[in-house]
């Protein structure tokens, strides 16, 4: 009977247990960020003698090419190098995948103004801005953007390979105004790595991050968010992390992903933003001495509004 006992305690024991930490090193850091996607993604399709060609069977936006004639193809220049060295210019043979499905199709080459070409537009890496939202110090996690990144010519979740971030500093501010999204403006230095990116979903990216971290006090997570004042962290010059006063004004517990309504009340952050501005996706709101939650998202109707997620619902994701 004892033994019995014992087998069943051991089946019923949580096979998923979160580990992230209690308290976390706050972000605020500007980022660089490069994804490489998995496969070649498709992007779009451009005519060619007045005709678009697709192939027979038809290839799609956010398919992904990881063959060319039977050869493993990562990148839009490995692709091409294919196609330019093929013996047959009249077509060449596709392998994709689409939804986790690998798939094949014959795309014609179309002789045009003295080029054979595809009629595709294509991506391999996409490259852009964002900010640092927290580092676990105990396994070295860490957590950006609060939302996925998408790729903005199909507007879709852009599957990845493999990312890193790394070193930028804001040289410029476009400010947001009624109807439009500003945004922060960097110069690049991918030689200056910070992390490794392992995933890409709608809660954040997530990843390593490299042996050093930074001194920064850690502060605890708290899943107690209150209406009234808050601050964000984040960059508006260089590297410069600053603190912004925010006023919470509203919270939902069932969304997916607006859990917190928020507008900026920070007059130095207006007269140089506007309001909430593309880059600062990421930014850690804090409230009471904790990390309660993070910047996703500008209402642009409204710039000086915005959402936020709830910090614990990023922690749990990037533990996955």
């Amino acid at each position: 009977m004892k033994k019995v006992l014992i087998l069943l305690t051991i089946l019923f024991m949580p096979i998923n247990i979160l580990a992230y930490s209690d308290y976390v090193i706050p972000g605020g850091d500007t980022l660089g960020v490069r994804v490489d996607t998995d496969g070649i993604m498709i992007v779009g399709f451009y005519k060619i003698d007045g005709k678009y060609n697709r192939g027979k069977p038809e290839i799609h936006n956010n398919d992904y090419i990881i063959k060319v004639n039977d050869i493993d193809v990562n990148s839009v220049e490995e692709m091409t190098s294919v196609i330019e060295s093929s013996d047959d210019k009249r077509s060449i043979n596709l392998t994709f995948k689409r939804n986790n499905k690998i798939m094949k199709t014959k795309l014609p080459l179309i002789l045009s103004e003295g080029k054979y070409k595809t009629g595709l537009y294509v991506k391999s890496a996409i490259k852009g801005i964002g900010t640092l939202t927290y580092i676990d110090p105990n396994t070295k996690i860490f957590g950006a953007l609060g939302h996925e990144i998408i790729e903005s010519e199909t507007n879709s979740i852009v599957e990845i390979k493999s990312g890193i971030i790394f070193e930028n500093m804001i040289t410029n501010i476009e400010k947001s105004y009624p109807g439009v999204a500003g945004s922060k403006v960097a110069k690049f230095n991918e030689n200056n790595v910070y992390g490794n990116i392992f995933k890409n979903t709608k809660y954040g990216i997530f990843g390593y991050y490299n042996e050093f971290l930074p001194n920064e006090v850690p502060i605890r997570v708290s899943d107690d968010v209150k209406l009234g004042q808050a601050y964000i962290k984040t960059v508006l010059s260089d590297q410069l992390v600053a603190n912004y006063l925010i006023e919470i004004t509203s919270i939902n517990k069932t969304s997916q992903t607006k859990n917190i309504t928020f507008k900026i009340i920070d007059e130095d952050l207006i007269s140089v933003t506007g309001g909430v501005i593309q880059g600062m996706s990421g930014s850690p709101i804090i409230q009471d001495d904790a990390i309660v939650g993070v910047l996703t998202h500008v209402i642009v109707d409204n710039p000086l509004t915005g959402y936020g997620l709830f910090i614990t619902k990023m922690l749990e994701e990037g533990e996955k």
